[in-house]
């Protein structure tokens, strides 16, 4: 499983940023092109933080598995959830999960200055996100995953 990961604190725009990239409005499954012109991406998106969601790293492993698709968007929290922290850890957490399960982490887009303390050569991050309109997020991160 391909990664597309967005990690931002609270009213970062996380969410409209995945509703700007996909179209989709809480979960679904979409086909992305990548720019590279390689074939098309067959991609679950999941709107909205994990933490938030109450998805621990296990479970949403195998909400993506069961939708068979190549690739995954999702979005994380820096931090662990105030209320169910062992189950909802922090992003890092969460990544670690991902390539223990195999999964492939190819773009990780931090909104704001909070990466949660993750780092990656893959890892850019967009300061600006909160302030700027989304569409010029959206077509910033967009070339950072390499889709059209």
């Amino acid at each position: 499983m391909d990664a597309y990961i967005v990690i931002g604190n609270p009213n970062t725009r996380k969410s409209s940023l995945v509703r700007s990239l996909t179209g989709c409005f809480n979960r679904s499954i979409r086909d992305i092109q990548p720019s590279s012109g390689k074939g098309v991406l067959r991609l679950y998106a999941r709107v909205g933080s994990l933490q938030d969601a109450r998805m621990a790293p296990v479970d949403f492993i195998a909400e993506a598995a069961a939708t068979r698709c190549t690739a995954v968007l999702c979005c994380l929290a820096p931090s662990a959830s105030l209320t169910r922290a062992a189950d909802c850890p922090d992003a890092k957490a969460y990544l670690q999960h991902f390539e223990a399960a195999g999964w492939r982490i190819r773009a990780i887009a931090v909104l704001g200055q909070n990466a949660g303390g993750v780092r990656a050569r893959h890892l850019l991050q967009f300061p600006l996100a909160g302030t700027l309109p989304i569409n010029v997020t959206a077509r910033a991160v967009r070339a950072h995953f390499g889709w059209e």
